[in-house]
This record gives structure tokens, sequence and C-alpha cells, in this order.
């Protein structure tokens, strides 16, 4: 599968020159930088994450990696920063992040006053090896409304969802090399590699007994980020209609 990796240039020392940035004028620009990014990225089938926002990356099978620099154009055509972008293919979202990461950090620091617009892709001979299909699962707390919305301080549901959040991460990152991300809300949407049908339900186990909570997940299989995104939010739905805790993983081979 193939993910990118976007880095804004120099953000570090732009934020402070000349002088320190408001920090509300910041996360304006974090923000509409992302949300261009997952519309860029959504023309492909793909999903964005915002990672820590001067980071973002993207699960995006459809695209050749040379139509990010169509992106670059438009974070330099309307924004004051520039970015860039690495792209890497691995048998696992975790290892294609890891190949990303190598290139983007090989071709200079994200504090280097003279890295700008890196196009990082490796091989741009034309030739890529096809793109398999992934595996997403789209998570959430089984009734979070009646049990923690309108229940709690508003304060104490998000610490209590971001820990559940990164238990599931942990859990899926260490296991099965999948690169998982909260996405507001009570939603955490993981990609996977080809897993088997028990790991969902393992996940769940382990979520609840670190932190108490119930999850649901609705999972979904297909080529693109987007057609198997979209067989999971079917699938969540399944689970909230009839009180199942895992819908969508039927097809996936059983645990060796």
């Amino acid at each position: 599968m193939q993910v990118a990796l976007v880095q804004i240039d120099d953000y570090g020392p732009w934020t402070t020159t000349p002088a320190p940035r408001r920090e509300t004028d910041l996360q304006s620009l974090q923000a509409s930088l992302f949300a261009d990014f997952a519309e860029f990225v959504g023309e492909y089938d793909g999903y964005a994450f915002y990672g820590r926002f001067d980071n973002m990356y993207a699960v995006a099978n459809r695209p050749d990696p040379t139509a990010f620099a169509r992106f670059q154009r438009l974070v330099r055509n309307q924004y004051p920063v520039t970015v860039s972008v690495a792209v890497g293919r691995g048998e696992t979202p975790a290892a294609a992040m890891g190949v990303a990461s190598d290139r983007l950090q090989e071709a200079g620091s994200a504090q280097n006053g003279q890295r700008t617009e890196v196009l990082a892709i490796g091989d741009t001979d034309g030739s890529r090896p096809a793109t398999g299909p992934l595996t997403i699962a789209h998570f959430d707390v089984v009734d979070v409304t009646s049990s923690l919305t309108d229940r709690e301080n508003a304060i104490d549901v998000t610490r209590t969802i971001r820990r559940a959040a990164l238990e599931l991460e942990t859990h899926l990152r260490d296991r099965h090399d999948c690169l998982t991300h909260f996405v507001g809300g009570d939603n955490v949407i993981a990609v996977c590699p080809m897993v088997s049908a028990d790991t969902f339900q393992a996940a769940i186990d382990h979520v609840r007994a670190e932190t108490g909570l119930e999850l649901q997940v609705g999972v979904g299989h297909d080529r693109t980020a987007h057609a198997a995104g979209e067989e999971a939010k079917y699938a969540l739905e399944t689970c909230r209609a009839t009180g199942d805790r895992i819908r969508g993983a039927e097809t996936l081979p059983a645990e060796d």
C-alpha cells in the first residue's frame, strides 16, 4: 500500500519570525491546510489524517506519486509556507510510513531552511508495482452520548476517549503494523494490512481491559481507502442498529 507524508518546511522558525505569531493564527492555518490536503487526497479515493498538523499523512493507493507536486503548488500559491512530501510503499501501513519517513529525513531536517518543497518518491521511471487491497476498521464507543457525553465533564470525556484511542493505536501498531488515528468525536480509524477476523475482537478486549470502555467496529476491505472505508461505515451502522460489536470481518480469514 502507498502512504504519503506531508511536512511543513521550516515551520518552527517561521512561527517565531519576525516575532512569535498568535496561536489562533497558527491553528487557523493548520486547519485550513489540512482541509485542503483532505480534499486533495479525497480526489484519489484516499484517506487523510492530520497527524501533528505540521505533519500530515494519507493512505492513497491510486495516485502516481508525482501527483503530490500539484498539492505542493496549491500550498505555495495559497499559504505563507511550503510543504515537502515523501511517498512510501510497503506490505503494511506502518512499513509504508517508515519508507516515507526515511525519505523525508534523508532529504533534510524539518527545520532546515534550505529544504523546500522536496518531493521524495524514490524511483521515477514510471514502473510501479500494483497496490493491493487494504482493510479499514472504523471504531467508536458504544452509546457514548448517554454513557459519557451527557453525564461527565467534557474535559474528562475527552481524556477518556483519547486514552482509549491511544490504547487501540498502540495495540494495533505493535501487533499488526496498522496505522490508527483518532478522527474526532469518539471515532478511531485503523488502516490495516490483511489481518484475521479475530484481530478486532482482540483489540476491543484490550481496550476494555485497559480503560473500561466498550468499543464497536465496522470493517471494510477494498482496493482504496475510500471504498474500504465506506464498507466500514455501513458495517458500523449495522453494529449500532443491532448491538453487535463487530460487523464486516466475516470474510476475513480466521486466526491460525
